[in-house]
């Protein structure tokens, strides 16, 4: 249809408020801060939550996740999770022993082989021991306990480790296909705020890249 020129009427144009794209802009990013927070809080939850309980039962194997090692010798750290690890064994908690960790190229040890030279002083059998001493982080000692386990036919696992890392370990295991108990090593005295604040983050950190596939 063809309309006569006279019938036309200029056609009134609406105009965005002003600013309202900086509100948009603002409503997003509060949005994410809001949905930052809660993850966090959530995550951190967790994390208290596992580092608190411990779920020492039978089972077929204990797991000591690794850490530092001083040419040789266990790290403070290291050595409080081995000796958790070996009072579970004595109370007869599992026939067992897996040492995780590798270490430094240039270094002639790993965190794995100087756990099972820390069990092996503390009188437990060769046989019982078995040294993971390749993996570079949590995530590779998760993945290679899981073969480790499905090599020997190992249904459940003992975890050892500290309170704040067990959440992360005890999700990556359970992807890996893992049944595990979480068993935090006791803390000898009381950590400063902010160092705790730095395992927080740290953890808090971890767990975000690995559910983000980041690494």
């Amino acid at each position: 249809m063809i309309v006569p020129r006279d019938n036309l009427r200029p056609v009134r144009r609406v105009r965005a408020p002003k600013g309202g794209w900086k509100r948009g802009l603002v409503w997003i990013a509060g949005t994410a801060i809001a949905a930052a927070l809660v993850w966090v809080v959530w995550v951190d939850t967790q994390i208290q939550h596992f580092a608190r309980r411990d779920e020492a039962r039978p089972a077929d194997a204990i797991a000591v996740f690794g850490a530092a090692e001083y040419d040789g010798r266990p790290s403070p750290v290291l050595r409080a999770r081995l000796d958790h690890a070996l009072e579970l064994y004595r109370r007869g908690i599992a026939p067992l022993m897996i040492t995780l960790g590798g270490g430094d190229p240039a270094d002639r040890h790993s965190e794995g082989g100087v756990g099972h030279d820390y069990l092996l002083a503390h009188g437990v059998p060769e046989a019982a021991i078995i040294a993971e001493t390749e993996s570079d982080n949590t995530e590779e000692s998760a993945e290679r306990l899981a073969v480790i386990a499905r090599a020997n036919g190992l249904e459940n696992i003992v975890v050892v480790s500290d309170g704040t890392h067990l959440f992360r370990i005890h999700a990556i295991c359970e992807a890996d296909g893992l049944q595990v108990f979480t068993s935090p090593r006791p803390v000898g005295r009381s950590i400063p705020r902010e160092q705790r604040f730095r395992r927080l983050a740290h953890e808090i950190g971890s767990y975000t890249a690995w559910r983000l596939h980041m690494h």
